[in-house]
């Protein structure tokens, strides 16, 4: 029997977005081939998971906080057991389409991730984001330091290193496999496939979503960034954590 569509799976992890995850789901319904659009919960105190529901989308709930890369790998499980139920038939895997729960109206522009890795032109697509409408509070540390680590260990350098809007093949989802903890993922996600031989690609999206501001929660925020990055980049051998050395040197080539 020949293999059947491919299609595409969106998740999206969210925590604590009843403002916005309604739209997204709403949105993200309407990108062509998408037909699944599951919601994994990070133990949200308000009530995301009811809006969500009442939105569309398959819901899937942390009771408590468990991080980033912990509700991508959750959603991802889901998703996995799903195409297991269609595989009778002919049908392989999905592509996952992990969007953000703040994207609103604009997450259907995450579209144009998903051609080039249903065709094989890429195994993993990362939204470019275009400046945004509302000022950064950060300074770009956290970018500069997860673009210096993606670029030590695999001679790329991205534009956006810590963009979370990706579009990836099963077989490259599993072969990051585990994923680094937290905000560190997309570092960890980047590195972990172009050093395994996949292939990485941006792709420009019209998408726009809450930026972190100069407030203490913003700054708290990319203190947390910052923390997963480093994480990331140590397991992988590409960062001296030791407290003489401190978080921002990265090993000289030798």
């Amino acid at each position: 029997m020949a293999a059947k569509a491919v299609g595409v799976a969106v998740v999206i992890p969210a925590k604590d977005e009843a403002a916005r995850i309604a739209a997204t789901v709403a949105s993200a319904h309407d990108i062509a081939g998408v037909d699944i659009v599951l919601v994994v919960d990070d133990g949200s105190t308000d009530d995301t998971r009811l809006v969500a529901r009442d939105a569309g989308a398959t819901v899937v709930v942390h009771e408590r906080n468990r991080g980033k890369a912990r509700a991508m790998q959750t959603g991802a499980d889901i998703v996995a057991r799903l195409d297991r139920l269609r595989a009778a038939d002919g049908s392989l895997p999905r592509a996952m389409l992990f969007v953000d729960a703040d994207l609103a109206e604009s997450a259907v522009h995450s579209a144009p991730l998903i051609e080039p890795v249903l065709t094989g032109a890429t195994d993993m697509s990362i939204a470019l984001l275009p400046r945004q409408q509302q000022v950064a509070g950060g300074h770009g540390r956290v970018v500069a330091l997860a673009r210096a680590g993606i670029v030590r260990a695999t001679g790329w350098t991205p534009a956006q290193p810590l963009s979370g809007i990706r579009c990836l093949t099963r077989e490259a989802f599993d072969a990051a496999a585990p994923l680094a903890a937290g905000w560190g993922v997309e570092t960890g996600l980047t590195i972990d496939l172009l050093r395994r031989g996949f292939q990485v690609a941006e792709v420009p999206c019209e998408l726009f979503h809450r930026v972190s501001g100069a407030d203490l929660a913003g700054r708290l925020h990319r203190a947390g960034q910052y923390r997963d990055v480093a994480r990331a980049l140590a397991a992988r051998g590409l960062l001296d954590l030791r407290p003489a050395r401190g978080w921002n040197a990265l090993p000289s080539r030798s």
